[in-house]
């Protein structure tokens, strides 16, 4: 089976975050059917290791999962593959499965982590199911996350922090706005303060990250004919890893501080923490060697923070350009899958 063939297998298979089944079914068939490897299923995450004499261990993990879409639609045009979860990240499995499965004699051992549920809320992820259950599988040396990089190392992660806040204001009838407080009217001021925010760049041992800051959601209105006195607006702030979740959450409430009074509410709702770049570690610096590009900074949030919450060193590499991910048009090309097979291939061997 051709590498576009075996991603469109993959792809077919509808696996929206929480309904990962019937994929990691046809995962976990494909890989029982190889003698030298033991596979395990947890739920609906599928683990298989090789087990020869080598002291070294590396892991190469994946998510089975996607956003919401149409997996019917998913075509191969040439030499590229359209459709839901091509980039993000089905190209990646499906290389995953074709060198897990074939003959070449690694030179470390390996565990492969095929895991449901990255797509939404961290406390619901697969990887942190098989960190609480089966935490001997997710011992090793160092990771690959193949998420979508283009082929090129994306060191570290960036963390990521979810707020709320809720503006008070008094109710009034909307003939006579004065004699009340119209909250919509203030959160106007929060959300032209985050629209002008300019992002912070932070250089960590030669890796650049970017902050990102922005507003996502807006909540308000009782009546076409009151004076609202509740607005609600929740904030994304992406923090670059230099930063702790409290030092993040401290500079977000210091940057719209001013804008909030004593009866107002600002909630952390949710976060994820940050990675470092991790390219001390010999054998990630050898796989940006092999990559012929320098590391870049990943500017979203990734399970290499769960891998290096394991302690485990850890980056981002995997088919497929980021820019596509999630996109209505999402695709990978034949060239991008070969390019991260040969690489991933000459890092294990």
């Amino acid at each position: 089976m051709s590498r576009l063939d075996e991603t469109l297998a993959l792809v077919s298979i509808e696996s929206v975050s929480g309904r990962e089944a019937a994929i990691a079914s046809y995962v976990e068939e494909r890989l029982r059917s190889s003698n030298r490897l033991d596979v395990e299923r947890i739920g609906d995450n599928v683990v298989a290791r090789t087990n020869g004499s080598h002291v070294a261990r590396v892991l190469i993990a994946g998510h089975l999962d996607t956003v919401p879409g149409d997996a019917s639609a998913a075509r191969i045009d040439g030499d590229e593959l359209v459709g839901l979860g091509a980039c993000d990240m089905k190209g990646s499995l499906a290389v995953m499965l074709e060198l897990a499965l074939g003959d070449a004699a690694p030179s470390t051992e390996i565990t492969w982590i095929f895991y449901a549920r990255e797509e939404i809320a961290r406390r619901d992820s697969g990887l942190l199911e098989i960190a609480l259950l089966r935490p001997d599988l997710l011992v090793g040396d160092a990771a690959i996350l193949a998420e979508p990089t283009g082929g090129v190392v994306e060191a570290g992660c960036q963390g990521t922090l979810r707020v709320g806040i809720e503006l008070a204001g008094k109710r009034a009838h909307t003939a006579r706005p004065y004699s009340g407080r119209n909250a919509i009217h203030r959160l106007a001021e929060v959300i032209a303060r985050v629209a002008s925010y300019e992002p912070r760049t932070v250089d960590i041992d030669g890796v650049v990250y970017t902050e990102q800051l922005q507003a996502v959601g807006v909540e308000g209105g009782v009546a076409s004919n009151v004076v609202p006195d509740v607005a609600k607006l929740t904030i994304n702030h992406r923090f670059a890893p230099d930063r702790t979740k409290d030092e993040a959450v401290t500079w977000l409430r210091g940057y719209v501080g001013d804008l909030i009074e004593e009866a107002d509410r600002f909630d952390v709702l949710d976060w994820a923490p940050s990675a470092p770049p991790s390219l001390a570690n010999d054998r990630l610096r050898e796989l940006v060697d092999l990559s012929g590009e320098p590391a870049k900074g990943k500017v979203g949030w990734t399970d290499v923070a769960t891998f290096n919450e394991l302690g485990i060193p850890a980056t981002n590499f995997g088919a497929g350009d980021p820019l596509y991910a999630h996109r209505s048009d999402e695709k990978v090309t034949l060239d991008e899958l070969n390019r991260f097979a040969d690489t991933l291939r000459a890092w294990l061997n």
